[in-house]
């Protein structure tokens, strides 16, 4: 933990300056070291309040909107949470650390593996498995907290029926080169929706989302 701990600490004062409040989302991110989950050429950038590549063409989403997206879905301890796009773990982790129960699907293998043997070295509490996650993961269905690190064109719906009632739903949607970060919230059969504009996201490839390889 000692190693970038002061780079940590300014990241998390960045966040705290740029509005987010949350302080059990700005304590995962004070905890969780980033700079694990990157490649070993870019650990002197980890806490850097920018996106950064981990390769198989992907990201690692910037800090502020890890950290943004974690307290739309204003979960607590012990709610179990989708996740849609594992990619290197660090957004699990995030969430893992703030005591949430974490499903997570990741449609590219190589990138899965990766996240899988840091988040157990580190044994963070996180169930994954590859597949398309445009389609959700049924098996574990209703979730308090839905979250997609990548964008679609719009919502998919069957990720809005995994909702649990009173849960959200944190997704990226727009065009593929800028998008706005849409919350959902179920309140029975309605679903609330309130979003805002300018962020940018690799694209979701799935059934219910772009298609590609």
């Amino acid at each position: 933990m000692r190693r970038f701990a002061a780079e940590r600490e300014e990241m998390v004062q960045v966040i705290r300056e740029r509005g987010v409040a949350d302080e059990r989302v700005l304590t995962a991110l004070r905890k969780v070291e980033r700079h694990l989950f990157l490649p070993e050429h870019f650990a002197g950038r980890a806490y850097d309040d920018t996106s950064l590549p981990i390769g198989e063409g992907q990201t690692i989403s910037q800090p502020y909107t890890v950290a943004f997206m974690t307290e739309a879905l204003r979960v607590k301890s012990g709610d179990k949470v989708l996740e849609i796009g594992t990619g290197s773990g660090y957004q699990a982790a995030v969430l893992a650390a703030m005591g949430v129960w974490v499903f997570t699907i990741e449609r590219n293998l190589e990138l899965l593996a990766g996240a899988r043997r840091i988040l157990e070295r580190l044994r963070y509490r996180v169930a994954s498995h590859g597949g398309d996650g445009t389609v959700g993961w049924t098996a574990h269905a209703p979730y308090q907290g839905i979250i997609v690190t990548a964008a679609a064109p719009d919502v998919p719906q069957p990720l809005m029926d995994q909702l649990a009632d009173g849960g959200r739903l944190v997704i990226p949607v727009g065009g593929r080169d800028v998008q706005s970060i849409v919350v959902v919230e179920r309140r029975g059969e309605e679903y609330i929706r309130t979003e805002a504009p300018g962020f940018k996201f690799v694209p979701l490839i799935g059934k219910m989302g772009w298609s590609g390889n």
